[in-house]
């Protein structure tokens, strides 16, 4: 068993909530494992902060049903408890006809129960309307309880309990309006953890805070797993392991832990570093992996480090196999132009240009890929996702990827740079259903080694 943590719109407290859990949880056992629903990197690495395993994103059109499920089995095996992040509202997901991708189309497919946070700041009796309307939109669900987040004082929460005792729902947690637990956000969502310096006194806080807030013995069961036993895949028959260079640091930190993993599995050696402090890349590598994250905020110390830059410009050059996501992808280019429209020299293999913008880029990509890359076959479809608020001054004359929206009526584009052995663009991909794509960029990178 584990548990589902669902809104019933974005921002009323999910992430609060579901980080009050876990830093209670781990300080009852070291065996906590987290998921998230959705493509969203931010969320996750709080979780990882907190439980010390990689969190893992449940994204059925990232990836299918099946491995959402396998996924879920396969990283509960070893948990004494899990809980299930959602995204956005209950049953938003990619589209507005049907709830595919949604927080409830991922409790269904693992048959797991709903823990419904409500915002009560600005409501009493309509709490009750609320929940009762969630709770009846699909019966297939099974609604654990309610969260009241939010709570201003006890004549607001006499009101809460008052309007929703007819409709017997446990209410699971009370949260009192506090702003010492908020977490700072900006142009994409939360700060990562990396930035945040107060941010063990904020979990220690909400550890202390929740075991009081919430019902555990209530919600203990609930969390608790009961795991199968699965087989893990076998790796591939390598001669000498790949040594794949991964850029990591508080510029480049966007990676489902997934993707890492299966690199891992499938034979290679992942060499992490880090574009704003090293002088030079790691020694004998034979692949560069270039995650998203925020180069814009650091474009100032990644343009300084003139070393690392000519030591990837030359090792681009030089042909070694790059996978470059949004963020790695303006690092790669010529300069990067952040919101005060300053101009910072970039790596620049690829010819353009990147600045910011105030429009946000978001959203599910269907991708046909044009051009042969060290991850793609011209001609494969895939499916990926865009979060960004940069854009490129130019477009590649041989663009890498044909895409469209969700939605089969939305306009064709075209996106991405496909030169010397560089695979960059701004759709990011999760590999965990396709591990054909890890396993081509391996073979690339044994082939370069092999050559060089």
């Amino acid at each position: 068993m584990a548990l589902v943590i669902a809104g019933e719109r974005s921002g009323v407290g999910k992430t609060t909530v579901t980080l009050a859990l876990l830093a209670a949880l781990r300080r009852r056992s070291d065996r906590v494992q987290s998921f998230k629903v959705g493509p969203d990197y931010i969320d996750p690495m709080f979780h990882h902060h907190i439980t010390g395993h990689p969190c893992r994103n449940l994204d059925p059109v990232l990836t299918s049903e099946t491995y959402v499920q396998d996924c879920f089995a396969r990283h509960t095996q070893a948990a004494e408890f899990a809980l299930v992040e959602g995204v956005m509202g209950l049953f938003d997901g990619a589209s507005g006809s049907e709830d595919i991708a949604s927080t409830a189309h991922i409790a269904r497919l693992l048959d797991l129960p709903v823990l419904l946070v409500l915002d009560c700041s600005r409501i009493s009796r309509s709490a009750a309307a609320i929940a009762h309307g969630f709770r009846s939109f699909d019966p297939r669900l099974q609604m654990a309880g309610v969260v009241l987040n939010r709570v201003g004082s006890d004549r607001h929460l006499d009101l809460l309990k008052a309007a929703l005792e007819p409709l017997n729902l446990p209410i699971l947690g009370i949260l009192r309006r506090d702003d010492a637990i908020a977490l700072p956000d900006r142009h994409l969502g939360l700060v990562p953890t990396a930035e945040l310096p107060q941010l063990n006194a904020i979990l220690d806080r909400l550890a202390t805070l929740a075991e009081t807030a919430f019902a555990w013995k209530s919600l203990l069961p609930l969390l608790q797993t009961s795991p199968p036993s699965l087989t893990p895949p076998p790796p591939l028959p390598l001669p000498t392991p790949p040594r794949i260079a991964i850029a990591h640091d508080p510029a480049f930190n966007f990676y489902y832990a997934d993707n890492l993993d299966l690199l891992q599995t499938l034979g290679a050696e992942l060499v992490f570093w880090s574009p704003l402090n090293d002088k030079a890349l790691p020694p004998q590598i034979h692949g560069l992996y270039f995650g998203g994250g925020f180069p814009e905020v650091f474009a100032a110390a990644l343009s300084h480090n003139v070393a690392a830059r000519k030591a990837v410009y030359q090792a681009v050059l030089a042909g070694i196999p790059t996978y470059a996501e949004c963020g790695g992808l303006m690092y790669l280019s010529q300069q990067i132009s952040d919101f005060a429209e300053k101009r910072w020299p970039m790596v620049g293999v690829l010819p353009t240009q990147t600045h910011m913008g105030k429009r946000l880029v978001l959203g599910y990509r269907r991708a046909i890929a044009r051009q042969t890359t060290p991850l793609l076959g011209a001609g494969m479809t895939i499916w990926g996702h865009e979060f960004h608020r940069s854009h490129p001054t130019t477009v590649a004359p041989q663009p890498l990827f044909e895409i469209q929206g969700f939605d089969p009526s939305s306009p064709l584009a075209t996106e991405g740079w496909c030169v010397h052995q560089v695979h960059a663009s701004y759709v990011h991909l999760h590999w965990g259903a396709q591990p054909a794509l890890p396993r081509r960029f391996i073979q690339s990178c044994v082939a370069h080694s092999k050559a060089h």
